[in-house]
């Protein structure tokens, strides 16, 4: 049973930055997990923001064209960590985020951290 749990969440200001972070337990090998950060705002439904394949040296990324070029998604196999650096960040990325783990048919989910954008 993996775990995730997010943190870096918070109050700031648009075209402000911040940085999520979640760490992952009860895995030995997380390279292999798909990884990825959604999203979702209040009466909407959630989303995929931001995505890393697992389990090749290679990890392929994408991202939802609302965050492109403002988002980068990374990782930390050997730590057990996926990171979001979000940028010039904007009110409607004001949502609760969380952070998605896969392998096969087992998908897991942290807790999600709320990022509000706002003056």
């Amino acid at each position: 049973q993996v775990q995730l749990v997010e943190s870096g969440g918070g109050l700031v200001q648009p075209g402000g930055s911040l940085r999520l972070s979640c760490a992952a337990s009860g895995t030995s090998i997380f390279s292999i997990y798909d990884v990825g950060w959604y999203r979702q705002a209040p009466g909407k439904q959630r989303e995929l923001v931001a995505s890393s394949t697992g389990g090749s040296n290679i990890n392929y990324v994408d991202y939802v064209d609302s965050v492109k070029g403002r988002f980068t998604i990374s990782r930390d196999n050997a730590k057990k960590m996926v990171f979001l650096q979000m940028n010039s960040l904007k009110p409607e990325d004001t949502a609760v985020y969380y952070c998605n783990a896969g392998l096969n048919h087992f998908v897991y989910w942290g807790q999600g951290t709320q990022v509000t954008v706002s003056s």
